[in-house]
C-alpha cells in the first residue's frame, strides 16, 4: 500500500522537478515480467525513482548495501521494493547476503516480477558508459538455469544536468537479451564475458557520450525551449521560481550537509527526495500564511496554484544544460 501510494504521488511531483522525461519505444513501459532491466547509473537513486514511476508494473530495485545499514532503513526499504547488493567496500562479511538477494530476485521472476539492476555497479555523474560488472550476467544466468523465461532489457538513462532544477531526461531502450543468444556448453566465466559483451554493445548507443564540461554538446543533444515559449510562460515561471525558492534552497542545503553526499553523486537524488517528502507541508504552510489575508476557501487554492507554477518554472529552461 505504501509503495502504491508513493508511486502515484511521485508521478506527479517528478513532473514539477524535471523539464521533461522522454522515453522512446514507450510500449516497452508496459512489458510484463519476468524481466530484468539492465541500466546505466549516472544519477544515484533518482535513476530508480524515475524508472519506477514510468513502468506500469512494480519494479524491485537493487540498491547499494550501505543504504540498509540502519535498522530503520532495513525495515522500510523492502516496503519500497528495494533489495540490497553489497560490495567489498561495505565489508567482505556482507557479501554472502548477496545470495539471499539473488534468491529473492529469482522468486520475483517466478512470479513474473520486474527487477532493476544498474550494470555499472557504481554511480558517477557523467555522460559515459563505464565498464560493466558481472552481477547482471550472474543474475540472468541464474534465472535461465532455473528455466525461467527471463528477458533482459537494456536501458540508457541520460540527464541534461546532474544538479539543476528543470532537467531534461531522455531514456532509450535496446533490444531484449535472451538465453537463446548464448551457447550452453561453455563455462560460467565465458558465459558472463559473452553476456557483458552483448550487453555493452546494446547499451553503448543508448548512453550519451559527452565531455563533462562540453556545454555546447549538451545543449545540442538535449535542445532548448523556443524563445516564443519562454516569453509566453515567463511570468508564470518567474512566479513559480520565486514562490518555491525557499523550499528549493533548503533542499540544496540539506543535500550538501548529508554525510552520504561526500562524493557529490547523491546531491540530485537527496534534493528531489527532500522536495518529494516536504512539498505537502510546504503547500500547507503557504496556504496557512495566505489565509491571514484571504478567506480559507481561497487560500486552499494554493494547493492547485503552486504546483501549476512549479510546473511552469521547471519548463522555462532558463539555463543551458
Amino acid at each position: 500500500m505504501l509503495y502504491a501510494i508513493l508511486k502515484i504521488y511521485t508521478r506527479v511531483v517528478i513532473r514539477l522537478f524535471c523539464h521533461s522525461i522522454v522515453a522512446d519505444k514507450k510500449q516497452l513501459l508496459q512489458t510484463r515480467g519476468p524481466l530484468l532491466i539492465a541500466a546505466n547509473h549516472p544519477n544515484s537513486f533518482l535513476d530508480a525513482i524515475i524508472l519506477d514511476v514510468l513502468f506500469d508494473q512494480p519494479i524491485w530495485s537493487l540498491a547499494r548495501g550501505d543504504a540498509f545499514k540502519s535498522s530503520f532503513s532495513l525495515k522500510i526499504l523492502p516496503y519500497l521494493k528495494m533489495l540490497p547488493v553489497y560490495r567489498i567496500r561495505e565489508g567482505v562479511e556482507n557479501l554472502e547476503n548477496n545470495y539471499e538477494t539473488f534468491d529473492a530476485c529469482i522468486q520475483l521472476f517466478k512470479s513474473k516480477g520486474v527487477v532493476l539492476i544498474f550494470s555499472e555497479g557504481l554511480c558517477v555523474n557523467e555522460w559515459h558508459l563505464r565498464s560493466l560488472k558481472k552481477g547482471t550476467a550472474r543474475l540472468a544466468f541464474k534465472a535461465w538455469d532455473d528455466n525461467i523465461p527471463l528477458k533482459v532489457l537494456p536501458l540508457g538513462i541520460n540527464y541534461s544536468s546532474f544538479s539543476k532544477f528543470g532537467k531534461k531526461v531522455n531514456i532509450h531502450f535496446g533490444d531484449f537479451i535472451t538465453k537463446s543468444q548464448f551457447e550452453s556448453a561453455i563455462t560460467d566465466g565465458e558465459k558472463y564475458t559473452a553476456f557483458n559483451k552483448q550487453l555493452k554493445a546494446t547499451l553503448q548507443p543508448l548512453v550519451y557520450e559527452i565531455g563533462k564540461n562540453d556545454m555546447a554538446s549538451i545543449q545540442a543533444t538535449f535542445g532548448s525551449t523556443s524563445l516564443f515559449q519562454k516569453i509566453l510562460t515567463a511570468p508564470l515561471a518567474l512566479a513559480g521560481a520565486l514562490l518555491h525558492a525557499p523550499l528549493y534552497a533548503l533542499a540544496r542545503i540539506i543535500s550538501k550537509l548529508k554525510s552520504i553526499n561526500k562524493d557529490g553523486v547523491h546531491g540530485d537524488s537527496i534534493t528531489f527526495s527532500f522536495l518529494l517528502l516536504s512539498y505537502p507541508l510546504y503547500l500547507l504552510l503557504c496556504s496557512s500564511v495566505a489565509s491571514i489575508w484571504i478567506t480559507t476557501p481561497y487560500a486552499l487554492l494554493i494547493f492547485i496554484l503552486l504546483p501549476i507554477l512549479a510546473f511552469c518554472a521547471a519548463r522555462f529552461d532558463l539555463r543551458k544544460g
